[in-house]
Parts: C-alpha cells; structure tokens; sequence
C-alpha cells in the first residue's frame, strides 16, 4: 500500500466515524469466532465495504460514508449502528460496545483469518494476541497537509481529556485492573502506538511514514496506530482516543468536540499562531492520568504550574469551542463507574446486557 500523498488533503470539516464492536452471543458474551457477519454472509448495502473484522473474529469495525457536515453525523451513526444490529440479528447475534468487554478471555477467542493481522501476529507476537480492544475514531477533514500536521501536534494535548471522559474499560481478561480506561494500556503494549511525537511539516511525517513502510516495520499507513495522526490516505486528522461506546450520544460527544477543536485549530494555524512543542513525557503523565482515573484526574497544566482538574477542562472546552456533549459526559456517570456498579449491583448478566447495542 503507498504511503498517501500531500494532495489528499483537500476538504475542511468532513466527518468520518470508525467504530469497533463486539460480537456477542445470546447471553451477551464475546463469541469464540465467527467470520459469518463479514465473510459468511451478504451485508446490508449501507455496510458494503464499510464492515470487517479486526484482530479477533468476536470484533468488527464499521465506517460510516464521508459526512459533510455535522449536523447530518447523528443520522449517518445511527444508520450503520441499525444496519449492523439488523445484520446481527439475522444471523443470531448481538454486538455489543466497550473499550474491553468484560467478557472477553483472548486464550479462549479466535483471530481473524486475514493475511494482515496473521502478518500482525507473528510479528508482534504476545501484545498483539491480548489484543481485544475496542476503539472510537474520528475523522475530521483538512485542507492542507502541512496544517493537518500541525492540528495533529497540537491535538495531543487534549487527548488525555478525551481518554478520561470516555474511559470505559475497566475489566481485562475477567478481572477489575483498576483502571479506568485498561484499554489504552492494553493497546500500548503494541508498537507505533500511544501518543506521538511532533512533527515539523507534512515532508517530516511523510518521510517518517515512507520510512517505516520502507523498512518492513509497519505492513502499510494504518498500522501507525497512533492516539491522533494525520491520516494521508483519507485526508483527515484522525483522533484514536476514545474507548469505545454502546450509547450513541456519547459517541456524539465525541464527534463535536473533535470537529469544533480541529476546525478551531485550523482557524488558529492559518492566524500564523506558533504552536506548542510539549514533551512527549508530560503528555505521557496526563494520558496515564487519564486512564487511571478517569472522570476524577487531575492534568499538568501546560506551564507545569500545578493542575487542573477534569471539570475545569470541560468547562473551559465548552465556553471556549461552543460544544455541549463533553459537559454532558463529564456530569454523568462513567462508563467505567456504571460497569462496576452493575457488576456490583446485578450481576455479569445484567453488566453484559448494559453494553448491548439496541436499534434506534
């Protein structure tokens, strides 16, 4: 696969959401493996290469169509999360949405046959066969590729913000990590992951991604599994942080803000503001505050004089950005927080059914 080209990145504000599910069964579990949604079984035409697995046969992403503006994003998630349920249903299962499922044991659950992740298997070896995680990602489109570059930098600084709002994983292999979000830990242990450098201008990170295809150390662009990159195929700066969601109105959240600090961002790049070049390790701290803690971290401030707690982020996002959802998120339970009260309250069960996808 080419590396992607300068040229790609020729619409601002575009909208492209990737989500990874859970396959499950009738009692709400991960199934063992089943290649019968994506490769057994004729998709609805909305999810015609827009569906496939990933790693393990018990997760599959989907890809809504290109979004051109976002009051019409709501519409589009809703159509492919219906379109999947339906495609489940007719086929006798669920899906089911959480950065890790609870039920999940990856000694007991298949991989997916593709020639690329058995590529990725025998390659990373054990991090990459642990590998159960579940993700959201969102797309935003950018106009010129050295400013897309720039966004991505400066879009590391929010990503411990978005990590702790979404965290929704803490059960790993059946038992309590104690972390919020043990997804973005679990995902770490793979290479090209985490939070990325900075990059000078679009001829740096594009060299910097020739290089890795180049030298076999990556199989093609999309195993730069990095929390935010400028993506050189689709023409986006994509934003990989959050766990993944069954309610779609936090995946919305999600969505708005990434629009508004992307679409902000450009405003500023094209003002000739001077971004900032944080240490990767300062931003290591605030990622590792995040998944620890969830909804009650507390950040470096960028001048490193003291912190700053979740909800005065928040507060400052939305006042300054416009937006809503993260406030919403932010004031109510976690996911995280939710999974240990149903555990502790009902049940595996009831836990299992709480991440359940219904048709909307």
């Amino acid at each position: 696969m080419d590396s992607g080209s300068a040229g790609s990145f020729a619409e601002m504000g575009t909208l492209g959401i990737e989500e990874e599910f859970y396959v499950a069964d009738e009692r709400g579990r991960p199934t063992a493996g089943t290649d019968e949604l994506v490769y057994q079984r004729d998709p609805p035409e909305l999810l015609d290469g827009r569906l496939d697995h990933e790693l393990f046969k018990c997760v599959v992403e989907t890809q809504t169509p290109k979004i051109q503006r976002l009051a019409d994003a709501r519409e589009h998630l809703l159509s492919v999360r219906n379109a999947l349920v339906d495609h489940a249903e007719e086929a006798g299962f669920q899906i089911a949405a959480a950065g890790l499922h609870p039920g999940a044991r990856w000694r007991e659950l298949e991989h997916a046959e593709k020639e690329r992740y058995r590529a990725q298997l025998d390659r990373i070896q054990y991090p990459q066969h642990r590998n159960t995680t579940a993700g959201l990602h969102v797309h935003v489109g950018v106009d010129d590729a050295d400013k897309a570059v720039w966004i991505a930098n400066e879009i590391r600084w929010y990503v411990p913000v978005m990590l702790a709002l979404s965290a929704n994983s803490p059960y790993w292999n059946g038992f309590d990590t104690g972390l919020q979000s043990a997804r973005a830990k679990i995902f770490e242990a793979l290479p090209n992951t985490g939070m990325p450098t900075c990059f000078d201008s679009y001829d740096d990170f594009a060299t910097f991604e020739e290089t890795m295809l180049r030298s076999d150390s990556i199989a093609d662009r999309g195993e730069l599994w990095y929390d935010v990159r400028p993506h050189t195929g689709h023409g986006t700066v994509e934003v990989r942080t959050p766990d993944g969601q069954a309610d779609p109105d936090r995946v919305m959240a999600f969505v708005e803000y990434t629009h508004a600090l992307v679409e902000d961002l450009a405003t500023r790049y094209e003002d000739g503001e001077e971004g900032y070049r944080h240490r990767r390790e300062l931003l290591d701290e605030n990622k590792w505050r995040a998944m620890r803690y969830g909804h009650d971290a507390a950040f470096i401030r960028r001048d490193r004089e003291g912190e700053i707690g979740l909800g005065e982020v928040v507060d400052r996002e939305c006042e300054r950005l416009g937006v809503s959802g993260i406030r919403d998120l932010y004031e109510g339970e976690s996911g995280a927080t939710r999974q240990r009260r149903t555990l502790d309250e009902e049940g595996p069960d009831a836990l299992y059914e709480s991440l359940l996808l219904e048709r909307e």
